[in-house]
């Protein structure tokens, strides 16, 4: 009969909004109490790094702050159509983007936000050999603008993160905190994260992903069986790597194991009973542990011998008398073979669950040596990329995790085989499964074989990996989207036209006539309003011409684009006559700012309700 506990409902919001905040304190009594780590809450909603660490509960390492701060720092990028380099361009539902995941993930955040319902990554384990991103964000969110708004090079976007480096931990930590930070607000509210490692990091990032996710979040810490026997180079040599599992919110999302072959051949039906095949399962309560119930411990005859039966090991029975008697009167206990064993439950294939419950140990998954074997049927040589995960395994993850229709995200794709399991699982089932993976351009060495085959970058591997994949499941038979859409991560497409008066020259002021760059096209353009305004990438486009400009139609009007310089009052008008919910033109493209203003006329005349946007 108490009012709401206002501060207890402000801590809950509070958490669902900034779960990293939330920790442990000691209250007046001196007894352990949720808190808010207030310094995080401010660095949270801070364009700074704020300083002033406090003692308390919390996984932390030099450089903690600056990662958060790299988190929710913006960017001046944008994606750019790789029409040359992706299949089914227009109508593929799929997504590859080149280029550095961090900025690949902000820029996903409006269009995917709470949308994608499986993240599978497997990123560098940290063994002292592996490329990390070499992030520096120890500065002001006005340079970090500023810096991320130039074209990066790719390939010197990775360093070795060497054993012998002093921040050895904590760089890594750094690398992978602001990734998963955004990774959890583009999933689903039943959505799951699977992430692959080994022991170097996998405790650190487990307390990691606690502070992100929740603790109570966790759902599994999986050892995945990756070899049969162990390696011979060491004493004791590891046969096995882990998959971390949390969900968004709960386990609504998490679906059973599909029964195998040799599962359901168990079930038999020796007496014909009309419900169908069935197992003898316990009919005792599992006493150890647990609570005696004596009203539970009654005698059990058998009715067709009257031999007595009581619990075995002083336990008792599952159900009251009642229900056994009940159970009985319908045959659905089983006495044993010639009715002289104890009484068991016949439990019916038609009633158990639809799917067997999933195991912290996977031994039934294939071994890391398939993903080699895989690459060799596809590129005539394993060794093309180094340990790529085998499709089998992600298989098993898909089942777990995915619905027939879910957007899948692999934002380290490295061979793409995440993307080729999501094609094969379609091809299984007949779903439409979306994949959006993500790979930087990472150059690979002259000394490589993915080098000498012809490939001058990891991505450019990622993706015939895709293609010839794609095309092995259509020469076997019938397959759904084996296509992707190509973009790649590159700075904005507009020109940066801000300059102090000090700055700016008469002379300089026709070059600002135009505030976008001259090498990028109109599909560039359209791809970034895309993102603008938040909608899915992989969008059906049609370009039409229309009075000798071009324009393009999303999604059948959910947006309608013209980029043309000789915008003409004819294709202004046939666009607000199709009345889109959006419409985009160049601002360049209106010869006056009273054809502009005339334009906006137009709509507001023809089509009122259409947003209009010009850039």
């Amino acid at each position: 009969m108490h009012s709401p506990d206002l501060t207890e409902r402000n801590f809950d919001k509070i958490a669902e909004l900034f779960p990293t905040v939330i920790t442990e304190g000691v209250d007046d009594e001196g007894n352990l109490a949720r808190a808010i780590d207030f310094d995080l809450l401010r660095q949270e909603l801070s364009s700074h790094v704020i300083e002033g660490p406090q003692e308390r509960y919390q996984l932390d390492w030099p450089g903690k702050r600056e990662a958060l701060f790299a988190a929710n720092a913006p960017i001046a990028k944008t994606m750019r159509p790789m029409r040359e380099d992706s299949v089914n361009f227009d109508s593929t539902r799929n997504l590859f983007i080149e280029g550095d995941n961090l900025d690949a993930l902000k820029l996903l955040q409006e269009s995917y936000l709470g949308k994608v319902k499986l993240i599978y990554i497997d990123p560098p384990y940290n063994t002292g050999k592996d490329f990390v991103y070499d992030d520096d964000f120890s500065e002001s969110t006005a340079k970090y603008l500023a810096r991320s708004g130039q074209a990066d090079e790719s390939g010197n976007r990775l360093v070795v993160n060497t054993e012998s480096n002093g921040r050895f931990h904590s760089d890594w930590l750094s690398m992978i905190y602001p990734r998963l930070k955004l990774a959890r607000s583009l999933m689903t509210d039943d959505g799951l994260i699977f992430i692959s490692l080994d022991d170097g990091e996998v405790a650190n990032l487990r307390r990691l992903c606690d502070e992100i996710f929740g603790e109570r979040q966790f759902v599994a810490q999986i050892i995945w069986k990756k070899r049969n026997t162990p390696p011979n180079d060491r004493v004791m040599g590891a046969q096995h790597d882990y998959m971390l599992v949390y969900a968004r919110t709960d386990l609504s999302g998490l679906r059973l194991r599909p029964r195998s072959d040799d599962q359901i051949a168990r079930y038999k039906n020796p007496d014909n009973h009309p419900k169908g095949p069935w197992v003898a399962g316990d009919l005792t309560a599992n006493v150890k542990g647990g609570r005696y119930v004596e009203s539970l411990n009654f005698p059990i005859a058998n009715p067709r011998n009257g031999m007595i039966h009581r619990p075995s090991n002083g336990g008792n029975w599952r159900f009251n008398a009642k229900r056994i008697a009940h159970l009985i009167e319908e045959d659905s206990i089983y006495f044993g073979k010639d009715d002289l064993g104890a009484p068991k439950l016949k439990r019916f294939l038609a009633e158990v669950k639809d799917g067997a419950t999933w195991t912290t140990l996977w031994d039934f998954a294939p071994f890391n040596s398939a993903g080699s074997r895989e690459m060799a049927e596809l590129f005539g040589n394993g060794t093309i990329f180094e340990s790529p995960k085998p499709v089998g395994l992600l298989l098993h993850v898909l089942e777990a995790a995915t619905n027939r229709d879910s957007v899948v995200l692999d934002f380290f794709a490295g061979s793409s085989s995440m993307a080729a399991a999501v094609m094969e699982a379609n091809a299984r089932d007949g779903g439409v499964r979306k994949f959006i993976m993500v790979q930087l351009a990472e150059k690979a060495a002259p000394s490589t074989v993915a080098a000498q085959s012809g490939f001058a970058n990891i991505a450019e591997l990622s993706r015939e990996r895709i293609r010839r994949a794609g095309q092995k499941l259509v020469a076997a038979g019938p397959a759904s989207d084996i296509g992707f859409r190509a973009l790649r991560v590159d700075s904005s497409n507009l020109t940066e036209v801000r300059r102090t008066p000090d700055t700016l020259f008469q002379d300089d002021l026709s070059l600002y006539n135009d505030s976008v760059k001259p090498d990028r096209t109109s599909e560039d353009l359209l791809f970034q309003v895309l993102l603008d305004w938040g909608l899915d990438l992989t969008l059906l486009i049609t370009v039409e011409t229309v009075d000798g400009c071009d324009i393009f139609v999303v999604d059948e009007g959910a947006l309608i684009a013209c980029f043309a310089d000789n915008m003409s009052t004819v294709v202004v008008r046939e666009i607000a006559s199709r009345a889109p919910l959006r419409a985009v033109f160049r601002d360049s493209g209106f010869a006056t700012d009273a054809d502009r203003i005339n334009a906006e006329q137009v709509f507001a005349e023809v089509s009122p309700a259409t947003d209009v946007k010009a850039i």
